[in-house]
C-alpha cells in the first residue's frame, strides 16, 4: 500500500472537482485525480495532486490506483451534467451517471473504503414545487435528473457496506479566482453565458421559455457559490468520519432567483442594458427549485459567504478575463469553434 489515507477525487478536472482538490491539499491531505480530460482541463488539476489520466469505466486502471494508494475517501464528481443534451442521449447519460457510478462504489466497498461523497443534483426533484426539502417527493423530470436519482438509490441500498454523503447541488457558479478555477466550457449555464457575452461586449442574452408558472414566467433556481460548495464537501467528509453517520443534504442558499433577477442583477453591476432574446423552452427544465437550507445549518456550522450573488458575478466576469490567457483553453476553444 502507498500513501497512507488519501482521498480519491473522479473528475477532478473539472469545475467543482479541481476546486474542492485545491483546498483539500491547502489543508494537507494526500489527493488522487481521475479524470480522462472529456469535460476537464490540465490547467485546473492542482500542481500537488496525483494526477492520473483515464476513464473510470476502465476498472483495471482505476484498481491499480487503489492498489497504489491507501484511499479513505472517494469524492465522486465524475459525470455528465447537461439537463438538455440528457434528453438527446440518454444512453450516455445513463452510462457515465449510473453504471460508472455502481461500479466505482462497488470496488471501492471490495477495497473496504470507509467514505463516499457522491455529487447528485437538484434535478432529482419535481421543479412544480419550489421550495425543496432532502425528504421532498422525488420526481425527476430530465434524464440528467433520473440517472442520478438512480445512482443515489444504488449508494443508499449499499448503506450498510459504505458511509456516504449524497450532496444534491443547485446551481454551482462563480469563480475562484485566486486559485484559477471556474467554468470553461460548460454552455447551458445562465451565469456564465452572461459573463462570457459581457466580456465579448455582446450585451444579449438567450432565455429559453417565459410562459413558465412563476411570478415573471422565467425559471427560478438557487445559486450557490463555488468556494461555499467546496466547504460543503470537505464538512461531508469530515462528518461522515466524525459521526459514521449516513448523509443527504441540498446545497443551497434557500434563495430562489429568476432567470430575468439574475440578468438584472448583472445589469446593474456593469451599468448596461442587457438585451433578451426570448426562445422556446428546453425539455426537462424545470420552472422554479431552490433549497430549503433547514438540514445543512443545523448540521454544519461553516461560514458561507456574505451576499453570494454578488461575488458570484464580480468573480464570474472577472474569470472570462482570466481565461483567455491560458494556452491550453485557448488550444480548446479554438478546437472547438471548428466543431
Amino acid at each position: 500500500m502507498g500513501m497512507k489515507n488519501a482521498i480519491l477525487i473522479t473528475g477532478g478536472a473539472g469545475y467543482i472537482g479541481s476546486k474542492v482538490a485545491t483546498d483539500l491539499i491547502k489543508k494537507k491531505y494526500t489527493v488522487v485525480i481521475i479524470d480522462n480530460l472529456s469535460t476537464g482541463y490540465k490547467c485546473l488539476i492542482p500542481k500537488q495532486a496525483n494526477f492520473f489520466r483515464g476513464n473510470i469505466s476502465n476498472l483495471k486502471f482505476v484498481k491499480k490506483i487503489f492498489d497504489q494508494f491507501d484511499i479513505n475517501t472517494v469524492f465522486h464528481f465524475a459525470g455528465s451534467l447537461n439537463v438538455f443534451e440528457s434528453h438527446l442521449n440518454p444512453r450516455k447519460y445513463f452510462n457515465n451517471n449510473f453504471n460508472n457510478t455502481k461500479n466505482i462504489i462497488n470496488l471501492c466497498i471490495s477495497y473496504n473504503i470507509k467514505n463516499f461523497i457522491f455529487s447528485s443534483s437538484c434535478a432529482v426533484y419535481d421543479g412544480n414545487i419550489g421550495k425543496v426539502n432532502e425528504n421532498t417527493k422525488l420526481k425527476p423530470l430530465s434524464n440528467y435528473g433520473k440517472s442520478k436519482l438512480k445512482a443515489e438509490n444504488y449508494l443508499k441500498n449499499k448503506n450498510k457496506k459504505i458511509k456516504y454523503a449524497i450532496l444534491r447541488y443547485f446551481n454551482v457558479a462563480g469563480a475562484d479566482i485566486k486559485n484559477n478555477i471556474g467554468i470553461i466550457n460548460q454552455t447551458d449555464q445562465l451565469i456564465k453565458n452572461l459573463s462570457r457575452n459581457i466580456s465579448k461586449k455582446k450585451y444579449s442574452i438567450d432565455v429559453f421559455g417565459n410562459n413558465y408558472a412563476t411570478y415573471d414566467g422565467t425559471c427560478i433556481r438557487d445559486y450557490i457559490y463555488l468556494n461555499d460548495i467546496s466547504k460543503i464537501h470537505i464538512e461531508s467528509m469530515k462528518y461522515l468520519i466524525s459521526k459514521n453517520k449516513n448523509i443527504v443534504l441540498n446545497c443551497g442558499y434557500g434563495v430562489g432567483y429568476s432567470v430575468l433577477d439574475v440578468i438584472n442583477e448583472f445589469q446593474k453591476y456593469i451599468k448596461k442594458k442587457i438585451k433578451i432574446n426570448y426562445k422556446n423552452k428546453r425539455v426537462g427544465d424545470l420552472p422554479a427549485v431552490f433549497s430549503d437550507t433547514k438540514k445543512i445549518k443545523k448540521l454544519f456550522k461553516i461560514k458561507l459567504t456574505k451576499n453570494p450573488m454578488n461575488k458570484i458575478i464580480i468573480t464570474a466576469l472577472k474569470w472570462e478575463k482570466i481565461i483567455f490567457k491560458k494556452s491550453e483553453i485557448k488550444q480548446n476553444i479554438n478546437n472547438l469553434k471548428g466543431i
